[in-house]
């Protein structure tokens, strides 16, 4: 308080003599000795400018100028101790005192006693206090919004140790398990090890029981043969008739026509399905086993010739003893034979002829070496996979991927039969040699037996685990052989329609096997180009031939069975000497070769390929 009574008194002072000298200066007097007559006008005090009307215009000018000179805003700029003076004499209405004041002040600053700087800064409470309060109420909404985000990450948190120890009893619960399962698995494993023993001697035994059953069946089958004709010819003597008994060649008749069997052969077949009748009459039990049901015959059923050990073909082996020597073939003829690729061949069994069947879905017959077609066949409706001609050479039967089988009169020149039951694609077909039954061998992992005269599949070949590339009957026997996807050759009882023997070696899928002239020797390929030879009689591996790494497509023996052709996806045709294990190639299709077939002389290879073509390969005599 005593400040500002000296400040007020120091104002009131400094005011008055303010005054006195504003008077004395504004009263302006005209010297004589002026250079001009211009009269110049006096200006009274009272007049309508005041002094502290001007002074109130000077600060306000001032104020102006230091606002505009300022970077910052008005309300960031802290408050002067002048401002704080004035605006306190404001608030308490001391008009005279704030007056006096200003008046003195601004006399100062205009002498240059001090400037407005020196004056220091003076904070104010109120605006501090201000700005205290907008904090707090910034930090208390801040803290209000961190207390939502803790109770929201505390629920989640709450909600992630659930899971927690939910997932946690549920790991402990899974490896509890996977101990059990592991100790389960160690377990039948050492159950498993402990059976394979006996597992393997009964697989022995059924494979030695499999071939003693065809052995008896064979014996069985001979016998009764023999008891039924000599019965029909004692009935016949006693009769007092003589019968000619006829003689029965070695091999199969292939060409036997209706009407000319003799009463020795009648009374051996009515025999023979009378006791096949009895025996599945008194084996079925409707009560012991209902599922069980009698296998329907049919009145043009055919039977299966009795098998033979006499084998016609192994003295037309022995005619042969020249083999196919290595670079002595010359490509003697090429014929265009489809637009598309030719996919098989087959030989006829007496003359030169030889059928091609392409992907355009035409089979084509062709004389050889000149070359001339003889016949064309349409009627399947997909690509043709396989062909082979009747023994007699009058009928041909090809397969296709439309899944038929289909049987062509060549003296008709048109399709008799369609045989269909496959499920997919059916890879290759054959003749029986008796010329009765077809095989056809499919993409749906069977084989079936089928019955030209009666129409029907006789018997369904299941066991193999993939596609059945190719079959193919053991000539003048009832055996067939099959090759398949799934690494394997299997030897089937046709009669029977179970698998005798599987061959276990290759490490590719098998594309074909064949047998050779004498029937003691087989020949597969696979898709590695790896041809292994087999023994018949001790069903064991002889040997193993690299010849890939591309595909082989077809095996197929020369008739000395001194050496075999390859038809290799490498566009040559692979002729291998088996005593010597030398290898050639014949370069001259323009893409793979699909098939590969020998003349009945060992003189000529026929070969047909993706370029639609039939490449006849000629052999030159042998230099002396």
């Amino acid at each position: 308080m005593a400040v500002l009574k000296y400040i007020f008194l120091s104002c009131k002072t400094s005011h008055a003599s303010a005054l006195s000298d504003l008077t004395k200066s504004a009263e302006v007097t005209i010297t004589d000795d002026s250079e001009d007559d211009y009269q110049h006008e006096e200006v009274p005090a009272d007049d309508e400018f005041s002094i502290q009307e001007k002074l109130d215009i000077e600060n306000k000018e001032w104020a102006l100028q230091s606002a505009l000179s300022s970077e910052k805003s008005v309300s960031e700029v802290p408050e002067t101790v002048d401002d704080f003076l004035c605006n306190f004499l404001v608030r308490l209405g001391m008009s005279r005192t704030l007056d006096c004041f200003q008046t003195e002040w601004y006399e100062l600053i205009e002498r240059g006693v001090f400037t407005a700087q020196d004056a220091g800064l003076v904070p104010t409470v109120y605006t501090r206090n201000q700005q205290l309060e907008t904090e707090n109420m910034h930090l208390k909404k801040d803290l209000e919004n961190y207390k939502l985000a803790a109770n929201k990450a505390k629920e989640a948190l709450l909600k992630m140790q659930k899971e927690r120890d939910f997932h946690r009893m549920h790991h402990k619960r899974v490896v509890q398990e996977k101990n059990k399962l592991i100790c389960d698995i160690k377990r039948l494993k050492t159950h498993y090890a402990s059976y394979e023993p006996v597992l393997k001697q009964l697989t022995e035994k059924y494979q030695s029981t499999l071939r003693q059953k065809m052995l008896t069946s064979l014996e069985r089958d001979r016998a009764v043969g023999q008891v039924t004709g000599l019965q029909a010819t004692l009935q016949n003597l006693e009769s007092g008739r003589s019968i000619q008994i006829p003689v029965t060649k070695a091999g199969h008749e292939c060409e036997r026509k209706k009407g000319l069997e003799g009463p020795t052969q009648k009374a051996l077949k009515e025999a023979r399905q009378q006791k096949i009748c009895d025996a599945e009459s008194s084996s079925y039990d409707p009560v012991k086993d209902p599922m069980k049901k009698t296998s329907k015959r049919y009145s043009k059923d055919s039977e299966f010739p009795v098998d033979n050990q006499v084998k016609p073909y192994f003295a037309c082996a022995k005619e042969y003893t020249q083999p196919l020597k290595s670079g002595v073939y010359r490509l003697s003829n090429t014929l265009k034979a489809h637009d598309l690729a030719v996919s098989c061949l087959a030989l006829h069994p007496r003359k030169n002829i030889v059928a091609t069947g392409s992907d355009d879905h035409f089979w084509k017959m062709w004389a050889f070496p000149n070359g001339n077609i003889i016949m064309t066949g349409e009627g399947h409706t997909d690509w043709l996979s396989g062909c082979c001609f009747h023994p007699s050479g009058t009928r041909l039967v090809t397969s296709g991927g439309d899944t038929t089988v289909r049987i062509w009169d060549l003296s008709k020149g048109k399709c008799i039969l369609t045989l269909g039951g496959h499920a997919h694609a059916v890879w290759d077909c054959s003749w029986h040699s008796c010329g009765d039954f077809v095989a056809s061998a499919s993409m749906d992992s069977t084989c079936k037996i089928w019955d030209v005269n009666s129409e029907r599949c006789q018997h369904t070949l299941r066991g193999h685990k993939d596609s059945v590339n190719s079959i193919e009957f053991l000539p003048f026997s009832n055996t067939a052989l099959t090759s398949s996807a799934d690494k394997t050759l299997s030897l089937w009882d046709a009669r029977m329609g179970l698998c005798a023997h599987t061959l276990h070696g290759h490490l590719h899928s098998c594309n074909h096997a064949t047998f050779n002239m004498k029937g003691d020797t087989i020949a597969s390929c696979d898709s590695c180009g790896v041809l292994k030879l087999w023994d018949v009689r001790k069903l064991g591996p002889v040997a193993s031939i690299e010849a890939g790494p591309h595909p082989a497509n077809q095996v197929v023996f020369e008739p000395s069975g001194r050496a075999v052709a390859l038809a290799s996806d490498d566009g040559t045709v692979k002729v291998v000497q088996l005593k010597s294990g030398q290898l050639s190639s014949l370069a001259g299709h323009e893409g793979e070769v699909h098939g590969v077939i020998s003349d009945h002389k060992a003189e000529h290879l026929l070969s047909g390929g993706a370029d639609g073509t039939v490449r006849l390969w000629t052999r030159e005599p042998a230099c002396r």
